[in-house]
């Protein structure tokens, strides 16, 4: 059996408007497989559901006619969890490690949207809780088979 440590996490960052939330549900997925700090990576597999926090904007015209607003970011949500072995088993450098994934993928996806994507770690049930019942579900592609399997009673 692999020694593992679960995360409950929460990641929020700004998109643009056009976004696609399913796309960014995978870029974060994948950003997580190896995080790692300091050059040490490790095992990882993320379970989770992305959503937008804000409706997109919109503007009235002059006649009363109401139009979507393209240029205003939007803010994006993951709730999940991370699953992780070979990391020390310590929740802060595994938040941190996910964090350092986490902004390198999306600044390198969406370029510089002002600031980094906000990674933390937060309770079981908030995760439970607080995941609305549109958000995409992703999860970690070709991620290590027990981290997968130490994870599925949180799925």
């Amino acid at each position: 059996m692999l020694d593992s440590l679960i995360v409950p996490l929460l990641v929020t960052t700004d998109l643009p408007p056009d976004a696609d939330l399913a796309e960014f549900g995978r870029l974060l997925a994948d950003a997580v497989r190896e995080p790692g700090r300091g050059g040490v990576p490790y095992a990882g597999f993320l379970h989770g559901a992305v959503f937008w926090l804000d409706p997109p904007g919109v503007s009235v015209g002059r006649e009363g006619g109401v139009r979507p607003v393209v240029e205003e970011l939007r803010f994006a949500a993951l709730l999940g969890y991370l699953s992780v072995s070979g990391a020390g088993g310590r929740v802060k450098d595994v938040v941190a490690g996910a964090g350092e994934a986490v902004t390198e993928a999306v600044a390198a996806r969406y370029g510089d949207l002002g600031s980094p994507p906000a990674v933390m770690a937060i309770r079981a049930e908030d995760v439970r809780e607080r995941t609305p019942p549109s958000a995409v579900v992703v999860s970690t592609a070709g991620a290590v088979a027990e981290l997968v399997a130490a994870a599925r009673p949180y799925m």
